[in-house]
């Protein structure tokens, strides 16, 4: 790639203070988002208690981010954040109760889900290794975007009953919550373009904070607010690590997400490397930054967090500050593991009401959608093709059809197929076995940065 003019590629050369506000900078693209993962999955769980704590996040997004820094030879400028394509399994699993499932607790719920990220990350590892040996190109011929596409709008439109849900306990609040976000996002200006979810939510939280002052109330009588936790919690503390559990179950529910996360991993780095204008996909290769994120990704599993991976946000952070070096994106890694250590912060997070996290989401959940349906129309899947048509078609109806899942028993052991496990099976298997298979990854390098699903700047 073509070197670009008037980049800073040494932040060094900036002094010390310079850098240190530019790590920050970086924290706060990541923050909005990465938060608000541990947010949605705890209204999933349903409890008012912090299952998949604030705190734990935090902590995983920086260690993770470190981590892959490690791995890809302290090359690629990429943070690592909390991954919405998890969402849907969290809300699966949350939901299951049968079986072993039904006198479950929600922190043993959750802890299974754990052990599910976890195979998810090695499932990174397998991937990167069969890159290594074979090339990406004829892996990536197996996933086109005929079928991680579909699969990604699967992934929204699950969730799509959540949103509703949570914005309906007040919809006053959840819309201001939408209408910032959208402002920001299409007309804001620059940082304020790049951290839009992050506004949605303080100016929300701010206007719901005035109605509790002014002593409104929700539609059905309950408080706007609750600040209980956050007296009580302390400014220093351990966050509340725990170990993942292994059920078969749950390892089949998150497992095969990892499709739809290791290529939005795929998008990411091609958008980084436009970005920047170096091609990571070639140095240090993709490969091994493939097993960073799978490595971050099963180290949060193992400490109760979630899966992690790259952020386009703080991409759109690179190309706004024209600050390309990764000691930047280290320093804001630093960050957010010592912001992991303040309890007090995580409970003021842990108060937001349910109508804001209903706001974001409307938005957030239709864009993981429409991201699915953009990586289509970038990729120019040809739809005149009956082989396309059948493919994303029997894709859409699994993923949305089967709401209860495939439930069958081998031996004693109760095994469920979700949705999305029968919808990515189904498709990357009519791809194999179709004629006609005309992908090729790299003809089109718009389409290839297109998979990641975050909500960053639009261009």
């Amino acid at each position: 790639m073509n070197e670009k003019k008037d980049v800073i590629r040494d932040a060094r050369a900036l002094g010390t203070p310079k850098m240190l506000i530019l790590g920050l900078q970086h924290m706060f693209a990541m923050f909005g988002a990465t938060i608000l993962v541990p947010i949605l999955v705890n209204g999933y769980f349903g409890t008012g208690e912090q299952v998949l704590s604030v705190q734990v996040t935090l902590v995983c997004a920086g260690l993770g981010t470190l981590l892959f820094h490690v791995c890809s030879k302290f090359k690629v400028p990429a943070f690592l954040g909390s991954s919405f394509a998890f969402l849907g399994g969290f809300s699966t699993i949350a939901s299951l109760d049968k079986g072993e499932f039904a006198t479950m607790s929600e922190a043993d719920k959750l802890a299974c889900a754990c052990g599910g990220i976890f195979v998810a990350g090695i499932l990174y590892l397998v991937l990167a290794l069969i890159i290594k040996l074979v090339g990406v190109k004829k892996v990536m011929r197996f996933l086109p975007p005929v079928v991680t596409g579909p699969i990604i709008i699967c992934i929204g439109l699950g969730l799509a009953p959540s949103a509703v849900s949570n914005a309906s306990t007040n919809w006053l609040i959840a819309f201001v919550a939408l209408a910032v976000i959208i402002v920001f996002n299409i007309w804001g200006k620059g940082m304020f373009k790049i951290i839009p979810i992050l506004l949605g939510v303080v100016i929300s939280y701010a206007f719901a904070l005035v109605l509790h002052l002014c002593g409104f109330t929700n539609p059905d009588g309950s408080a706007i607010l609750n600040f209980a936790g956050i007296a009580s919690a302390s400014w220093v503390g351990l966050p509340p690590f725990q170990l993942p559990k292994f059920n078969l179950t749950a390892i089949l529910v998150m497992a095969p997400i990892a499709i739809a996360s290791m290529m939005e991993h795929v998008g990411d780095m091609s958008a980084i490397s436009a970005t920047v204008g170096e091609n990571f996909i070639e140095d240090p290769g993709l490969h091994r930054t493939l097993i960073g994120d799978g490595i971050a990704t099963s180290l949060s599993a193992l400490i109760g967090g979630p899966a992690n991976t790259t952020y386009g946000e703080n991409t759109g952070v690179l190309e706004l500050s024209r600050v390309h070096d990764p000691r930047v994106i280290r320093l804001a890694a630093c960050y957010a593991i010592v912001l992991g250590f303040i309890p007090k912060v995580s409970e003021i997070i842990g108060s937001m009401p349910a109508s804001i996290i209903g706001g974001v989401s409307f938005i957030l959940y239709g864009m993981i959608s429409a991201i699915g349906v953009r990586n289509i129309v970038e990729n120019h899947v040809d739809f005149t093709k009956s082989r396309n048509l059948i493919i994303a078609a029997v894709i859409l109806v699994c993923g949305l059809g089967f709401s209860n899942g495939l439930t069958f028993t081998i031996g004693e052991t109760s095994i469920t197929l979700t949705a999305l496990a029968i919808a990515a099976l189904a498709g990357i298997i009519l791809n194999a076995i179709l004629p006609g298979n005309d992908y090729n990854f790299g003809d089109r390098p718009e389409g290839d940065a297109s998979r990641g699903v975050y909500l960053g700047p639009t261009k």
